[in-house]
């Protein structure tokens, strides 16, 4: 049985021309072995696996070479002979990770005093040299920086940071890049047509992808998936070979997610989950996927590292996928994947950002709040809102219809609205007893600024957990469109209600009293300044509620709006010490203190 050699080492390069995506590097070498501009101490630093080692075996034969070919090694002469079959006494590899000391060190000076017997130069190859003591490193000073004129260094390193300062700057520093996808597709290529092996290239890609830049893991993983697969590579059976998530699982999941159907997504997250990948593993790779699509809209598409078919492909769905929708989805994916470590169940942490982008892809399809900067996110319904069976009591005057993308399922027609306008938001009301069904508070929106986060009033747990359609005009199955109700007497009702307001909040929601004593009345919305998140956000969870009640006590016959600030020098204005805070109590209730005397109660 003939041994079997790794392609990393079967197929690693021999000439500078062979080595792959360094031309920056394999160039600048060239031309000083074509002009004899040779340093006495060389420094390779870069990644695992991008060439560091085989450019330095490379260098050593070419400036040994007898007769060089525009800088390249001739493999013909006696010194590259004896190179190409290991017994060359010109070319001397120290591994440093396993001798650091500073007798190793001080032998390697020893080595360097010898002149060469055959060639012009001694060259001394020394691979991981960050791994050398700073003892050892200060030993060999003196050497590096003015060694005998046949002595020649090469140090090679994937840790640049570590190595001392007084080292660096005795040496020519190479900087070797990560490989390029593209590059290592067609080296993979090459490889697998000298094998006789068929690849398509998505199965390329994703070889290439999973190495990172680093071409010596994609040769193993390509000896991995034929052993796997023979002779001939799918995507699919590469995939499995290399556990990792293919790229149609993102594709799909992109797919459901722009359509708003957030529960196809959560099943497709959990077939992931049962496959055996990590939340954060989907998560990141969906995040990449989504990045890749943004710039894929553009002239931009250059940055995306695929070829081929995988290329139309990412073109063609970037083209369905709204810019809004892909940067805010990034931003949740984003954050997301910033909490995942430290989160104690990140299945939930997930799943809530999927629902939460399957909300951005329901509010693209909706001209209106697409045009306003609408940023609050909502589930799309399941099914169809039931159609209204009777006449609003009060309408404004009909306005046009935009009609929206089509949909899997029954979706709500968005009403146009001006742009002045904040986005407003309503559902049909009935004149009867059915009014407070439609009378609903909602979370105002805020315009959206480049690199800043929305505030607690932009964005609504409760608006994505929430089982209540969203609040827009719905259309019934005949097409015919229900008016929207706006009563236009809102604000002097609400006005004139304000003390059953107060009561009834006292009496339901006393931790809110305070919030709606300062609360300010503008047509039918209900303006109020919280001093904290927190409490931004529990008066977002029960917004529903409070506007059904709001609506019940002011009798008002339409939409009541909430717009929730958070202001927080209210915080500041609060009561510290204890004094101030016993005063504050007082002033509210003068049995306070008569309680506190009675029960022998002191200020503490």
């Amino acid at each position: 049985m003939e041994n079997f050699v790794v392609s990393a080492r079967k197929y690693r390069p021999t000439t500078f021309a062979s080595v792959v995506g360094q031309r920056h590097i394999t160039s600048t070498l060239k031309n000083a072995i074509e002009r004899g501009q040779l340093a006495h101490a060389y420094l390779f630093c870069g990644p695992r696996g991008v060439g560091k080692t085989t450019c330095a075996r490379i260098f050593a034969k070419a400036i040994n070479c007898l007769n060089p070919v525009a800088g390249e090694p001739c493999n013909e002469c006696e010194s590259c002979r004896s190179f190409n079959e290991n017994r060359s006494l010109n070319v001397h590899e120290l591994d440093a990770a396993s001798n650091n000391s500073v007798d190793d060190i001080r032998n390697l000076i020893e080595q360097v005093r010898i002149i060469p017997q055959q060639g012009r130069y001694s060259v001394f190859v020394i691979d991981e040299v960050h791994m050398l003591s700073a003892a050892a490193f200060n030993a060999f000073l003196k050497t590096l920086e003015e060694p005998p004129h046949h002595a020649i260094f090469i140090l090679a390193t994937t840790e640049k940071h570590k190595i001392i300062p007084t080292i660096l700057s005795r040496c020519q520093i190479y900087d070797f890049n990560r490989i390029k996808v593209e590059d290592g597709v067609e080296y993979l290529r090459y490889i697998a047509s000298q094998e006789g092996v068929e690849a398509d290239d998505e199965a390329l890609n994703l070889i290439a992808h999973k190495a990172d830049g680093g071409m010596r893991d994609a040769l193993s993983m390509f000896d991995k998936a034929v052993s796997f697969c023979g002779t001939k590579l799918n995507y699919k059976d590469v995939a499995a070979t290399l556990n990792v998530l293919d790229y149609d699982t993102y594709f799909s999941a992109t797919d459901l997610l722009v359509e708003g159907r957030y529960v196809n997504a959560l099943m497709l997250f959990d077939e992931v989950l049962s496959r055996g990948f990590s939340p954060q593993i989907f998560i990141a790779g969906l995040n990449a996927h989504m990045r890749d699509l943004l710039l894929a809209r553009g002239p931009a598409i250059s940055l995306v590292e695929f070829t081929g078919s995988l290329v139309e492909r990412y073109r063609a769905q970037a083209a369905k996928c709204d810019e809004g929708f892909l940067f805010n989805a990034i931003a949740l994916l984003t954050e997301a994947d910033g909490r995942i470590r430290q989160s104690s169940n990140q299945r939930l942490l997930v799943e809530l950002g999927l629902m939460k982008i399957a909300g951005l892809g329901q509010k693209k399809n909706d001209d209106t709040l697409s045009a306003t900067f609408q940023t609050d996110f909502e589930l799309p319904p399941l099914a169809a809102p039931a159609p209204a069976t009777a006449q609003p009591a009060v309408a404004p005057t009909p306005q046009p219809v935009a009609q929206p993308a089509p949909q899997p399922v029954a979706q709500p027609q968005p009403t146009p609205q001006p742009v002045a306008q904040p986005a407003p938001v309503a559902q049909a009301t009935q004149p009867t007893a059915t009014v407070t069904e439609g009378a609903q508070t909602e979370v105002r929106p805020r315009r959206r600024i480049a690199g800043t986060r929305p505030s607690i009033s932009s964005v609504s747990i409760n608006s994505i957990l929430s089982d209540t359609p969203s609040p827009r005009a719905t259309t019934t199955e005949s097409n015919e469109t229900v008016e929207v109700v706006i009563d236009k007497a809102s604000q002097e009702k609400l006005l004139a209600a304000r003390d059953k307001i107060l009561a009834a909040i006292k009496l339901k929601h006393p931790r809110h009293l305070s919030v709606f004593e300062n609360m300010v009345v503008e047509q039918n919305t209900i303006t109020v300044k919280v001093p904290s998140r927190d409490q931004g956000e529990e008066l977002s969870r029960s917004h529903i509620e409070l506007g059904r009640e709001l609506a019940t006590i002011a009798e008002v016959n339409g939409i009541v709006k909430l717009e929730v600030v958070i202001d927080e020098h209210i915080r500041a204005d609060r009561p510290i010490k204890i004094e101030d805070r016993l005063r504050h109590m007082t002033a509210k209730n003068e049995r306070l203190i008569e309680m506190m005397e009675r029960l022998n109660l002191d200020a503490e």
